[in-house]
C-alpha cells in the first residue's frame, strides 16, 4: 500500500503506512487472505510506521518489528533516536517497524463511544474479544506478508508485547527469524489468578520500600485516605475520589521514576501546605492542583483499552472457570490492603469492578466486561507443543524484581520453551528497555551465540 506520508525527525527518517485487515479473524489465516484477498465482512485499519537511521535512507535492511505493551498500547511517538532507549541500538542494524495495535493509536480506534456504537452488551463483548492477541499477532502476520515480501522478521516484545510473542510463535514461527523480550512472558498455561496471587505480595514490599524511602509519604497517604473516607472528594471531571481509586496510584511503582513522581505529586497535596495537617493524623483539604495530578494519573483518556482487556490477555481458548475479577478476588483475601488499614497499601497493574463504576469513561463498559468475566470461550493463545518445539531463537530480559509479570512464572515458562534463553537481572524494573542499555546487551548475548544469522541475513 502507498505510503501516508514521510518526514525526518533528528536523525530519524519515518514512512507512516495503513492497511486494510479482517475485524474478524476466525476462519481465515494470513497467509490465504494475503494470496486470496480480504473476505467478506467488517475490516479496520490498522497503522504502522517504519523508522530508520537518517544515513540508511534506500538501504534494504533487515527487519525489526516492535510488539508494544498493553494492553491497548499504542506504537511509540517518538522525538529521536534516544527519546525510545532502544531505538538508537536498533536502527543500527535494522529498519523498525513500529504498528498501532489494533483498537489503538491511528489504527480504527477503540473507545467507550466507539464500542457503544457496536449495539448491547453482548455485541460489545464479542467485539472486545477481538482485540486480544490472536488477532494482533494476525494482523502482523498480515502484514509481513502483504507489505514486506513475506521477509522473517525480528520481533521485539516489551511487556505485554512479550506476551504476544509466544503466540506469535504458537501461530508462525516461520514468519520470525529471532525475538526478543523484555518482562513480559507470560506463564502458560495461563491463569489470572496465578498471577494476581504473585502480584499482591509483592505490592505490600514496593509500598513499604517506597515508605521506607520517603517516610513523610506514609503519614500524607493516610491523611488523604482519612479525608476521602467522607466520600465528598471529587476529582476535576467530576468523578469521586474513593481510597480504593488513591490506591491505585502505586501502579507506576514498578517502573522508574515512579515513586519520585508520586513523591513529589504528594508533596503539595494538602492546602497547608507545611504537611503539618498531615503529620498530625487530621483529615486536610486537599489542593486543586493535587486533585489534577491524580486525575492526570488515572485517566483512561489515552488507552481505555487498558483496564477493559487487563484480565482477559490471560484468557486462552476454552477456559473450566471464567475469570470474574481476578484481582478483585485476590485483593479480598489481603486484609492488609483494606482501605481502613494503615499503612495504606498502594495497587498494581490490576483491574477491580469500581473502577468501571467511578471512572465515566469506563462506565459505559462495565456490562460488557461484566459479561467477559463470566465467558469461558476466547481464542486459543499459546500451543504448548509448538513452544516445546520452537527452533526461532528467543532472548528473554527477566526482571527478578518484577512487580507485573513475575520472574519465577517466566522462568517456569521460559524452561518449557525450545531454543529460549534468559538474561535475569534486577538492575532494571518493569520499563529496563526504555532506558540505552537492556537492548544492547540481548543483540550482544545472540549474536554471541550465533542467533542471528537468519535474522540479519549473514
Amino acid at each position: 500500500m502507498p505510503k501516508l506520508t514521510s518526514y525526518y525527525l533528528p536523525g530519524l527518517y519515518v514512512e507512516d503506512h495503513s492497511i486494510e485487515v479482517p475485524l474478524d479473524w476466525r476462519g481465515h489465516e494470513p497467509a490465504t487472505v494475503a494470496a486470496d484477498g480480504l473476505p467478506a465482512g467488517e475490516r479496520i485499519r490498522v497503522f504502522y510506521r517504519t523508522v530508520c537511521a537518517a544515513e540508511n535512507v534506500g538501504r534494504d535492511l533487515p527487519l525489526l518489528v516492535f510488539l508494544q505493551g498493553g494492553p491497548g498500547g499504542a506504537g511509540p511517538r517518538l522525538l529521536s533516536p534516544t527519546s525510545d532507549g532502544w531505538i538508537a541500538e536498533a536502527i543500527k542494524h535494522f529498519r523498525v517497524v513500529l504498528p498501532d495495535q489494533r483498537g489503538t493509536g491511528r489504527s480504527t480506534h477503540a473507545s467507550a463511544r466507539s464500542i457503544a456504537r457496536r449495539g448491547d452488551a453482548r455485541a460489545q463483548a464479542e467485539y472486545l474479544k477481538r482485540l486480544l492477541a490472536p488477532s494482533i499477532v494476525r494482523d502482523f502476520e498480515y502484514l509481513r506478508l502483504t507489505e514486506f515480501g513475506s521477509r522473517a522478521w525480528t520481533t521485539l516484545g516489551q511487556s505485554y508485547g512479550g506476551f504476544l510473542t509466544p503466540c506469535y510463535l504458537s501461530l508462525f514461527p516461520q514468519g520470525i527469524a529471532a525475538s526478543f523480550t523484555c518482562g513480559g512472558i507470560p506463564h502458560v498455561p495461563a491463569s489470572a489468578a496465578d498471577v494476581y496471587a504473585h502480584t499482591f505480595p509483592r505490592m505490600v514490599t514496593k509500598t513499604r520500600a517506597y515508605y521506607e524511602r520517603y517516610p513523610e509519604d506514609e503519614r500524607r497517604m493516610a491523611a488523604i485516605a482519612n479525608r476521602l473516607a467522607g466520600g465528598d472528594v471529587t476529582l476535576p471531571d467530576g468523578s469521586p475520589l474513593s481510597v480504593r481509586r488513591l490506591q491505585t496510584l502505586g501502579g507506576g511503582l514498578g517502573m522508574k521514576p515512579a515513586p519520585e513522581r508520586l513523591h513529589n505529586l504528594l508533596d503539595t497535596a494538602f492546602e497547608a501546605g507545611d504537611g503539618s495537617l498531615a503529620c498530625a493524623g487530621a483529615a486536610p483539604e486537599l489542593t486543586d492542583g493535587f486533585l489534577m495530578g491524580v486525575l492526570e494519573n488515572l485517566t483512561t483518556a489515552g488507552n481505555p483499552l487498558y483496564w477493559t482487556l487487563q484480565e482477559f490477555i490471560y484468557a486462552d481458548g476454552t477456559m473450566k472457570e471464567p475469570i470474574r475479577w481476578a484481582a478483585e478476588q485476590e485483593y479480598a483475601r489481603h486484609p492488609e490492603f483494606a482501605d481502613t488499614a494503615r499503612p495504606l497499601m498502594l495497587t498494581g497493574e490490576a483491574a477491580f469492578p469500581f473502577m468501571f463504576e467511578d471512572d465515566p469513561l469506563l462506565a459505559p463498559l462495565k456490562p460488557a466486561v461484566d459479561l467477559l468475566m463470566e465467558d469461558t470461550e476466547f481464542d486459543p493463545v499459546y500451543d504448548e507443543a509448538r513452544l516445546a518445539a520452537n527452533e526461532v531463537p528467543l532472548q528473554a530480559a527477566v526482571y527478578f524484581d518484577d512487580l507485573y509479570v513475575d520472574s519465577g512464572l517466566q522462568l517456569d515458562t521460559l524452561s518449557r520453551v525450545g531454543n529460549s534463553h534468559a538474561w535475569v537481572t534486577n538492575q532494571f524494573e518493569h520499563d529496563g528497555l526504555h532506558g540505552s542499555e537492556v537492548f544492547g546487551r540481548l543483540f550482544a548475548e545472540a549474536l554471541n551465540r550465533g542467533d542471528l544469522e537468519r535474522a540479519l541475513g549473514a
